[in-house]
């Protein structure tokens, strides 16, 4: 296969990829969020989850996980799961640099207070 950026370089073209990858996100109403810093380094999976929503990280049951260099090149979760490389952690996670996580919980609600 040739070379993208020469291609289009040849046929005077741009690559629409970032667009479609962009309108896919926003058509799937899906997010993805990095978090960097000296303060999140060491945080355990629930807390993690907490960064995303309070709720998460109260209901925290496990952490779906797997690592973006795996993700990148098998090509899919399903691949990813499919080698074994896709496994589930606890509460005691330490999260990862370049770590993938489907956090899973379950909330109930609150009693109402009187």
């Amino acid at each position: 296969m040739e070379d993208p950026s020469k291609f289009c370089a040849e046929n005077k073209t741009q690559s629409a990829l970032n667009r479609i990858i962009t309108s896919g996100f926003q058509i799937l109403k899906l997010h993805y969020f990095f978090t960097a810093g000296k303060d999140e380094k060491g945080t355990r999976a629930p807390q993690a989850a907490g960064k995303i929503h309070t709720d998460f990280e109260r209901g925290f049951i496990a952490a779906e996980v797997m690592k973006f260099d795996d993700f990148k090149e098998l090509g899919s979760e399903n691949a990813v799961k499919a080698v074994g490389k896709y496994r589930q952690e606890g509460k005691q996670y330490v999260v990862q640099d370049g770590d993938i996580i489907f956090f899973k919980f379950n909330v109930t609600q609150q009693p109402k207070k009187k």
